[in-house]
Formats: C-alpha cells, sequence, structure tokens
C-alpha cells in the first residue's frame, strides 16, 4: 500500500508550517549569519528536512533517501550539465586569451563612464549571465569596470544592479527548467509567463542604474542610449521568451542591445563625457586595440554557442534527437509509491517520479558541441589544452556543483514528505493577497541560496500548490517566483562576496550590501505590484 502524505501533522496548521520552515530556516542562519559555504548549508538543511520528514511527518526512511536521490540526479542532469558545458566554454576563451580580446572591444568603444556601464554591466553581463550565470558576470563586469577606472563601490554595485535584467533566464534557462520540473508545469508556458513579468521589469533597469551611477540630470544627458538599451533587451527577451523558450532569451536580448548601442554611437555621442570625480585611471590592458578579424574570431565560440543553443530550442529539433536516444525512467521505490491526497488533491492520487534522460536533446549538449567546434578557432589552443580545461572545469565547479544536487534533494523530499504543499497551505491564508506576496518568496530564496535556480527549486512546488488552492494561475505565481527572484541576487552573501573579490575589496561587504539593500527592496515592491495587477486588473498581459 502506497504511503499517504500528510500536510498537517499536529492538525495545527500554523505549527506544522512552522516545522516545515526548519529546512530553510537553517539554510537562512548558515548562509546570512554564520556565513557558511553553500555547499555546508545545503547539507545541514537537507540533514534538517530529513529529521523532520521521517520524525514528523512520518514518511519512510527509504521513500526519504530516495526522494533526496530523486532530486539530487535531476540535479546531476540536466541543470549541472548545462552549468559545466557553459563554465567550460568560458574558461577556453579565458585560457585561449580571447577573451581579453573581447573585453577590450567592449572598453575601447567610447570614454564615458554611463555607456561603458550600458555596454559592460548591463549588456555584456546579460549576456555572461545567459551563458554561465552562477556569480560569473558580476565577477567578470566588476574587474572590467574597475580596469576602466570605477571606484570599487560604484563598480560592484553598478553590477549588481545591472545583473538583475537577465537572472531569471541565465545560465540558458535553468531557472524556469528547474522550477517548471519542481512544479510540474509546462516549461514552454512557464517561459512565456516570466517573459511577461521580466522584460517589463527590465525596461527600467538601464535608466535605474545610470541614475544610481549620476543623478537623474546627468542620466538624461544619455537618455537615447538608455532609450535603445532598454527597449532593445526587453522587447528581444520577450519574443525568444514567447517564441522559442528558456534558453535564449538572455543571450540573444545581450547581442541586439550590444549591436543596436554600436549603431546608435554611429550616429549620436553625448554632449558631455562623464567621468567619477576620484576614479582611477584605466589599465593599459583595458586600453588595447584589437583588429577587426581578431575581434570577430574572440566572440566566434558565443556566436557558435548561440546557433547551436538556438536549434536545440526549437521542437522538431528537440524531437528528431529524441527519437534517437530517450529514456523516461520510472524512479525504482519511488514512482507511484506516494500517493497525495485533499487539501491539495481533489482525491487520492499517485505521485509520480520520472527521470528523463535526453542526453542528445538537453542543452549542455548543444553547449558542448559549440564548444568542441569553438576549438580549432582559437589560436594556439587544441583538443589536448580543451580537454584539460574541461576537467579543470569539473575541479573548479565541485562545490557548486555539490552545493545545487543538495539543493535539489531537499527540495524533492520537501516535495515528496508533503512539507512544501504543508507551507503552500499556510499561505493560502494570504488569500487573494498571494500573488503580491509570491515575488517576495522568490527573493528570499535567492537571498538565502545566491541562486535563482535554488529558490525555485525550494518554492516551485509550493508556489503551484498555493496558487491552486487560493484560485490563482498557478504559472503566474510560479513565475514571480523567478522574476522576483532576480532582486533578491543583488544583496545574497554569495553575490556580495563574488562582487567584493573581483573588485579587491574583501572586507567590505557590509558598506556593499547597504549600497545594495535600498535597491532591492525597491525593485521587489515593483514586481510585486506588477504581479498583483497581472493577477486582478491586466490579466490581458498574461499568456
Amino acid at each position: 500500500m502506497n504511503w499517504v502524505q500528510q500536510y498537517d501533522p499536529f492538525s495545527n496548521i500554523a505549527a506544522s508550517a512552522s516545522v516545515a520552515m526548519l529546512p530553510l530556516a537553517i539554510l537562512f542562519y548558515m548562509l546570512a549569519v554564520r556565513r557558511a559555504k553553500g555547499h555546508m548549508a545545503a547539507a545541514l538543511g537537507l540533514a534538517g528536512a530529513l529529521c523532520a520528514a521521517v520524525g514528523v511527518w512520518g514518511m519512510p526512511v527509504g521513500l526519504a533517501v530516495n526522494a533526496t536521490l530523486y532530486g539530487m540526479a535531476m540535479g546531476l542532469f540536466p541543470i549541472i550539465w548545462i552549468v559545466l558545458t557553459a563554465v567550460w566554454l568560458y574558461n577556453m576563451t579565458v585560457e585561449s586569451g580571447e577573451f581579453e580580446i573581447i573585453k577590450g572591444s567592449l572598453a575601447r568603444l567610447t570614454d564615458d563612464r554611463r555607456l561603458q556601464a550600458l555596454f559592460i554591466a548591463f549588456a555584456f553581463g546579460a549576456f555572461l549571465e545567459g551563458t554561465a550565470g552562477f556569480g560569473t558576470p558580476v565577477a567578470i563586469t566588476a574587474a572590467m569596470l574597475m580596469g576602466l577606472g570605477f571606484s570599487p563601490v560604484y563598480a560592484g554595485g553598478i553590477c549588481l544592479v545591472a545583473n538583475t535584467a537577465p537572472v531569471a533566464f541565465g545560465a540558458l534557462g535553468i531557472p524556469v527548467i528547474v522550477a517548471s520540473q519542481v512544479s510540474g508545469l509546462d516549461v514552454t508556458m512557464l517561459s512565456q509567463y516570466v517573459g511577461r513579468q521580466l522584460p517589463v521589469f527590465a525596461l527600467v533597469v538601464p535608466l535605474w542604474m545610470t541614475v544610481v551611477m549620476c543623478g537623474f540630470r546627468r542620466s538624461m544627458e544619455v537618455l537615447p542610449a538608455i532609450v535603445v538599451a532598454s527597449v532593445c533587451f526587453s522587447g528581444t527577451q520577450f519574443l525568444f521568451a514567447e517564441l522559442h523558450g528558456p534558453t535564449l532569451p538572455d543571450v540573444m536580448a545581450a547581442i541586439v542591445t550590444i549591436i543596436g548601442l554600436l549603431v546608435l554611437l554611429r550616429f549620436w555621442k553625448p554632449a558631455n563625457t562623464w567621468h567619477f570625480a576620484d576614479e582611477q585611471p584605466a589599465s593599459a590592458a583595458a586600453s588595447a586595440h584589437h583588429t577587426t578579424g581578431e575581434i570577430l574570431r574572440a566572440w566566434a565560440p558565443y556566436a557558435i554557442l548561440a546557433v547551436f543553443v538556438f536549434f536545440w530550442g526549437l521542437d522538431g529539433v528537440k524531437a528528431g534527437l529524441n527519437k534517437v536516444y530517450l529514456q523516461a525512467i520510472e524512479w525504482p521505490g519511488l514512482h507511484g509509491a506516494i500517493a497525495k491526497t485533499a487539501p491539495i488533491v481533489a482525491k487520492d492520487a499517485p505521485y509520480a517520479a520520472k527521470y528523463t534522460l535526453n542526453l542528445l536533446s538537453a542543452g549542455g549538449t548543444a553547449i558542448l558541441l559549440a564548444g568542441l567546434l569553438s576549438v580549432p578557432i582559437m589560436p594556439g589552443y587544441g583538443m589536448k589544452r580543451a580537454i584539460g580545461c574541461f576537467w579543470r572545469t569539473c575541479r573548479q565547479l565541485r562545490f557548486p556543483v555539490l552545493t545545487i544536487m543538495l539543493i535539489l534533494g531537499l527540495a524533492q523530499l520537501m516535495n515528496y514528505s508533503g512539507m512544501s504543499s504543508t507551507l503552500g497551505i499556510a499561505f493560502t491564508h494570504t488569500g487573494a493577497l498571494f500573488p503580491f506576496f509570491a515575488p517576495i518568496m522568490g527573493w528570499l530564496g535567492v537571498f538565502l541560496t545566491g541562486s535563482n535556480t535554488s529558490s525555485n527549486a525550494l518554492f516551485g512546488s509550493m508556489q503551484q500548490a498555493t496558487a491552486r488552492a487560493v484560485g490563482v494561475d498557478p504559472y503566474l505565481t510560479v513565475a514571480a517566483n523567478a522574476t522576483g527572484g532576480v532582486t533578491g541576487k543583488m544583496i545574497s552573501p554569495q553575490s556580495i562576496s563574488v562582487a567584493t573579490a573581483s573588485t579587491h575589496t574583501v572586507g567590505q561587504e557590509g558598506a556593499l550590501f547597504r549600497f545594495a539593500l535600498g535597491h532591492s527592496i525597491a525593485m521587489t515592491l515593483v514586481i510585486c505590484v506588477l504581479v498583483t495587477l497581472q493577477a486582478y486588473v491586466i490579466g490581458w498581459m498574461l499568456p
């Protein structure tokens, strides 16, 4: 006989929800208070979840362990497969020296600090977020801005603000893909919902970051560039989220934005070139010049990447590759072994646990092929160095990989034990206000974990269950978890640490946190209002 989930083991929803919060409270304490490493915090959170699932919810030990392993396997493939191959491609461009040419090509376009921030922090940062994510954009763009002469606090702070626009579609759509997996919602439709929220928010980010730099009046001097960056990025992000899926919105939006700004600068320049009053002189590396051929060659691996990922996102290509190889595995000992019951479902139903192994059609495979084709293009680079770089990348990512697997294991354990649904039931008491609070959950999750992916893994199922219980579109609230999470990225301990490390200001984390906190809260409230309006007033915006 199947084990039947309990949603209120204490017959008191407040008490049950308090215990269900235990793993999240452990995460918060370890990350925000103790500032522990992500994998250590995730391991302790998982231990707390196991104790609660077995000791309070009465979940059999075997099922609890199996649910955890199922989640960890989902983290390993396809999620980590994408992360690993994306960072590997980036690392090859660094090792070959091509990335210095990419940086130089962007840095020499203009000497105006406002335009440099739009090119590097906003557009190029979005490109890095779209291809690699996981801290890479802030680390690289903050160091680039410092090399150009930005002060350390502004270099880090501006990059944190700019990085909000692409995060939900970062790392080739992994946050949205994970949200789809844990909530059971269709990934294409979920991408479209996020595409009706994030691009609206992204419209204001270029203006927001320039006002932070130089004030409103000085920002108006570069209004044409702000408008071009906003419209190019938001419009392209919306179109690809709507028509293609979650993998390419950031990559293509960044490319179109860079091209749009380049075209603008052919016909327009700001009347005055603006610099910080106390900035440092630009480094020699930042001012280096390269030929057009060198620049095109340096960008070629990312152009190949965009082409491969584009075709891999097409339904016909996916279907063809899946015909060659696709394994849909019913997870042994877990599939159908747990019964979901009221109030989450109308009548008892088995809880499915299917693991899809689509090695050929997975996004990570597209990136791998793009990387292999890029190797001959890189001067002085060969397959032997590429293989060595791959193993070094595996070593570099060993702790982030472990963290992701533990977080996904924790998330699935909370889902299959009933803890996520218990939290969802508790949130039903917010009633009609739940759409307002949905982005705040995403914001909290990213603040805790430093990852929109992990936040969606933790709260995606709960957002879906709560929305159904209060009569709200579940796609809207699950999407809101991803969209709300983008504003938590700038104040997460991990992001702050990356920014201070890349700007050589370790020890000044508090100053950078205070710099970003007000912007994070204000941006979150903007998204909360947008989602609430979409739920009740401007529903025509949704698919």
